[in-house]
């Protein structure tokens, strides 16, 4: 069933305070979990709410959080704020096998604002994915390996930009997140694990083991895997 996000309660005036209120506390701010209602509401629009500075400030503290976390992404809404901005920062280091069969390669980090997607050609993708809004769990959730993404810049320049792979996956992830959408609701459940358990049985590059023991069905994805085993076997 799918249900629509709400739009957000706050009046420009109180997400300027709310911005403010961040940038003068001490230290980082926590990252809102799940069950806030600030993550199910529809983010407003960035319309001028916050001053160019109070912006650009805004944006260095969430990417402070979101390195600290650690991340690859950082959803303003993820701090108490339903401001359509996101941050978005890829430079792990992962093995090369791993890269390789999730199509993950670094990405630069950029800051965008009232981002959109839509899907490109109808491949599609199913990995382990987390949340910092969701600490601790993680599940597979199916997306499109290409997606374009429209959005605004900082400085105002608006953007049209195609991303695939394990970049596809954080812009989605993101960008769902300012329309009100976490992961879970996309996700396989049977597929849900504790960072432990993942950890411990799950970690690998693909899914076909997981989809095989936990008894969920994986697409395009485990078709890949139980081919790429055929092909090893001959």
């Amino acid at each position: 069933m799918t249900h629509a996000s709400p739009p957000t309660t706050y009046s420009p005036a109180r997400i300027r305070e709310t911005v403010q209120e961040l940038l003068a506390a001490e230290g980082l701010p926590p990252i809102v979990q799940a069950g806030h209602p600030v993550l199910r509401q529809h983010a407003a629009p960035f319309e001028g709410q916050l001053e160019p500075d109070e912006l650009t400030q805004l944006i260095v503290l969430m990417r402070k959080v979101m390195h600290a976390a650690p991340g690859v992404g950082l959803a303003a809404p993820q701090l108490g704020v339903p401001l359509q901005l996101a941050v978005l920062e890829d430079q792990f280091e992962i093995d090369e096998a791993t890269a390789a069969a999730r199509g993950r390669t670094p990405l630069e980090f950029f800051a965008m604002l009232n981002p959109s997607y839509s899907r490109l050609g109808d491949g599609t993708a199913s990995f382990f994915e987390g949340c910092l809004s969701l600490s601790g769990l993680q599940a597979v959730v199916e997306r499109p390996e290409s997606v374009r993404l429209d959005y605004a810049m900082p400085d105002g320049g608006q953007v049209t930009k195609d991303f695939s792979g394990w970049q596809a996956r954080i812009v989605q992830h993101e960008t769902d997140h300012l329309h009100g959408r976490l992961y879970i609701d996309r996700a396989e459940l049977r597929s849900l694990s504790t960072n432990s358990e993942y950890a411990a049985r799950w970690a690998e590059p693909g899914i076909g083991s997981a989809s095989r023991e936990l008894g969920f069905p994986a697409g395009a994805q485990a078709g890949r895997e139980a081919e790429a085993d055929q092909a090893e076997a001959v």
